[in-house]
């Protein structure tokens, strides 16, 4: 099917005018140099995006121990941030806005690809049930060294000093990941978070270190160029949540008074999801389920629930011109797994944008491929 008209309405997001609601998500693609700053091809893989209402660029970790794997980018010195302003240079003179995911690791890095003398951190020495990539493949977690109070809070100016940057580089903005298995959602989550002190122990004090930084985040840089990322009951990397109605219904309303730009939902397919658009203020960004094979029919469901905006992930991978291929009902290109992660061009900025002559997709066919 066409995509539906209100995907390519303008809206507002904080200060910025989107010109769509088309948001390519962040997706970790490893061609950082070997130290962590972007490179040159990372500025051109996002400049061919910039079509896009708004790029979320790639999870980034604001601190050595933070890295998920090798050749990940990271924003914690000088050369990771002119790294930075060269891809939000690039993007901006290609007409797009690009905020900056940042992520922590957690008890998802590994001591393969960390610093010398750099040990994986969690909210408690709970090692991960799964397998974690290095550079000599996929092997188990290891055991986490649990966070002090002292270094919980150093953790929260990590960020801070991470989004300072990133504004200094010229992006639009931060993406705060609570999400997906890593070191904030593991401070969610009552199966890797045992605490008994302020941050865990509870679900106020679960919820605790996402609100922290996010407000030291906002009152940093201003609200408006703020937004975190959930994605509840997302088993990743070996998490589990007994309660994420109570957790994740208490984290929106704890957020909400915040005032960031927005919040960027992993949908659940459950009541949840109408507990958060009901109670989310300002604008609010979805992932559709994995199950929504036809993306543009799962973001017009999206749309008429009440997102204002819909995140795409490999759809944009492999389309760097998705947002006009939706608009006309063209064909995709097919993402290939083979250029995911690491490497050159191949699979990263090598994907064909359409030509002057090219036809249209028929009215009852979807996009190609998984997300």
């Amino acid at each position: 099917m066409h995509a539906p008209a209100a995907l390519f309405e303008p809206t507002r997001l904080g200060d910025l005018t989107l010109p769509n609601r088309m948001v390519m998500a962040p997706m970790s693609r490893a061609r950082a140099d070997s130290d962590g700053t972007p490179s040159a091809l990372m500025a051109d893989y996002y400049a061919q995006r910039a079509s896009a209402g708004l790029i979320v660029a790639e999870g980034t970790h604001p601190a050595a121990a933070g890295a998920i794997g090798p050749d990940a980018p990271g924003l914690f010195t000088d050369a990771h941030q002119d790294g930075w302003a060269r891809v939000a240079d690039g993007v901006h003179a290609a007409g797009g806005r690009v905020f900056l995911q940042l992520m922590h690791a957690g008890r998802l890095a590994h001591p393969r690809f960390l610093p010398d003398g750099v040990q994986p951190v969690a909210p408690s020495a709970v090692a991960a049930d799964t397998l974690v990539h290095t550079p000599d493949g996929r092997v188990p977690a290891v055991t986490p060294k649990a966070l002090t109070d002292g270094a919980v809070r150093e953790l929260i100016e990590d960020f801070v000093r991470a989004t300072c940057r990133a504004v200094a580089a010229g992006l639009d903005g931060v993406e705060i990941h609570a999400a997906n298995g890593y070191l904030l959602h593991q401070f969610l989550a009552d199966n890797a978070n045992l605490r008994t002190d302020r941050w865990g122990g509870d679900t106020e004090g679960r919820i605790r270190l996402t609100v922290a930084i996010t407000r030291a985040v906002a009152e940093t840089v201003g609200p408006h160029r703020v937004g975190v990322r959930i994605s509840p009951s997302n088993p990743f990397g070996g998490l589990a949540e007994s309660d994420p109605y109570g957790t994740y219904t208490a984290l929106v309303r704890a957020l909400a008074p915040l005032g960031i730009a927005y919040l960027h939902h992993g949908e659940t397919g459950t009541e949840l999801d109408t507990a958060v658009r009901e109670g989310w203020p300002t604008a609010l960004m979805v992932t559709p389920l994995p199950a929504d094979r036809d993306k543009p029919e799962a973001a017009a469901h999206s749309l008429e629930r009440g997102a204002d905006l819909v995140s795409f992930g490999r759809d944009f991978l492999a389309n760097p011109d998705l947002v006009t291929r939706c608009r006309i009902g063209a064909p995709l290109n097919e993402a290939r797994r083979a250029g995911f992660y690491g490497g050159g061009a191949t699979g990263y900025t090598d994907y064909p944008a359409l030509g002057p002559a090219a036809p249209a997709r028929p009215a009852d066919a979807g996009p190609d491929g998984p997300r």
